[in-house]
């Protein structure tokens, strides 16, 4: 399909209106998580070490020195996690395939052990009426990828797309629906740029601009790669991430201020990588935002239109993993304005701030500006959950949340093709560089004995489910 840049809604039609508002029939109703926070088993079955595996091991990376090496033991347990998905009448279930398992040293020789292990996923899905949909790259970049230069080498660009085909050779008879990329935002900023996730690499700007579109062109190859060996019509997908920007009003120059915002570069270069338009331009349009050409001229790698036409493969459907936003308004000099926070804002449990319009005003600016269906690829928070004297683990904050956030994503469904959502998380897990310190599950895991116990938001959210979003 072609993209044009164009808009669409007039700022009226862009107004909520929440009296009318409801989910589509079909609308798809899931749950998220990825490989190495649930799945544990990290040098079982002949898995390769990937860039977590190695960084976890040092003293001091990741809250308490946790590591991932156990998480949820998802390996030995998905059948009982099939099993309450199931109950919590979960229609689709986004989980990644872990390059390394499949591939331990990222190309050449398949793992069969690794591929069985998701052979034994995907039926043990389908078996229950759940759809899978695959993320081939949650961070889970092979060691030996790395030490051969990993993103900063333009060669993973065909291994990635090798991967790809590996992957749609083996399991695309039974899955139809894959995202390429998860969160490049992160994968880059907070591995390369901050150091804070693995690999922990403080690079040079000029490297992570490399990186990113090494990273892009790898999308594209992947893109490529599934349609020429997928088994049926695959829909395919692209799931990054952003803070969204909301109008402080519904009037037509806030919304203006708030679309504007959310489409701008950040100012501060060592922030750059969080942003929606560098990531998603050239993936819908076949080329880079003006304004970071100018702003970044002096980091950027040679770009060429073989890249740009790699990096534009036509996609199915546009992934976002939205969690919270800012409130913009126009300001006086006709420039939008970042408005302060209240004291007192509401917040999750991990310090991010509760905005449940990022949900109703993201999509529709999203949906405007890149004219593809939107699948909300991950939203949740954090909670303090705790197992309580009857054995229940009662959450009302999340319900709370997922309430009020859903409600906003009914309002935008009214607007913009919004085709499903995820909730993050599937179960409590391994949150990256906070260890086990954060619980994001709607199942609650006690990882001393791997028990399960659904919380009050999972009854809930199957009820919401059940009903559609008609509560």
């Amino acid at each position: 399909m072609n993209h044009t840049h164009t808009t669409n809604f007039s700022s009226e039609s862009l107004s909520p209106s929440s009296d009318k508002a409801k989910f589509p029939s079909d609308f798809v109703w899931g749950a998220a998580t990825s490989s190495y926070q649930i799945e544990g088993a990290v040098t079982e079955d002949g898995k390769g070490a990937h860039i977590w595996d190695i960084f976890t091991r040092e003293e001091g990376r990741i809250f308490e020195n946790h590591t991932g090496e156990i998480a949820c033991d998802h390996y030995h347990r998905f059948k009982d996690d099939v099993k309450l998905m199931k109950e919590m009448g979960i229609q689709a279930y986004r989980f990644s395939i872990d390059w390394s398992r499949v591939l331990p040293n990222g190309f050449g020789t398949v793992n069969e052990k690794g591929i069985a292990f998701y052979n034994a996923l995907i039926d043990e899905l389908l078996k229950n009426d759940i759809e899978p949909y695959v993320t081939l790259y949650h961070w889970e970049l092979p060691y030996e990828l790395y030490k051969r230069g990993g993103w900063l080498n333009p060669q993973i660009v065909e291994w990635f797309g090798d991967y790809a085909r590996l992957v749609a050779e083996r399991f695309s008879d039974r899955v139809k629906n894959f995202f390429t990329l998860n969160e490049p935002q992160c994968f880059i900023g907070l591995g390369f740029l901050t150091g804070d996730h693995a690999p922990g690499v403080q690079a040079p700007l000029r490297d992570t601009f490399e990186m990113a579109h090494n990273a892009l062109k790898a999308h594209g190859r992947a893109v490529q790669m599934l349609r020429a060996y997928g088994k049926q019509k695959l829909c395919i997908g692209y799931a990054p991430t952003a803070s969204m920007c909301y109008p402080a009003t519904e009037s037509a120059q806030d919304i203006e201020a708030a679309r504007t915002a959310l489409f701008s570069l950040p100012a501060d270069k060592q922030n750059w990588t969080w942003n929606v338009s560098w990531w998603s331009d050239p993936v819908f349009f076949g080329h880079y935002p003006e304004e970071g050409l100018v702003k970044y001229e002096k980091y950027l790698p040679k770009i060429t239109t073989e890249d740009m036409k790699l990096i534009s493969q036509p996609i199915d459907m546009y992934g976002q993993n939205i969690y919270n936003g800012q409130c913009v308004r126009m300001g006086k000099d006709g420039k939008p304005e970042f408005l302060k926070r209240y004291e007192g804002f509401p917040k999750t449990a991990i310090d991010w701030p509760v905005t449940p319009e990022c949900l109703n005003w993201g999509p529709r600016f999203l949906y405007e500006r890149y004219q593809t269906p939107i699948y909300i690829t991950e939203n949740g928070l954090s909670c303090h959950d705790v197992v309580s004297l009857d054995g229940k683990v009662h959450d009302p904050n999340r319900i709370d949340f997922l309430a009020r956030y859903l409600g906003e994503l009914k309002k935008a469904a009214t607007a913009a093709d919004i085709r499903g959502y995820f909730h993050w998380s599937l179960m409590d897990n391994f949150e990256w560089s906070k260890g086990y310190s954060e619980r994001f599950g709607l199942i609650y895991v006690d990882y001393r004995t791997q028990q399960r116990i659904m919380k009050d938001s999972a009854y809930w959210y199957r009820d919401y489910i059940k009903n559609n979003g008609e509560i």
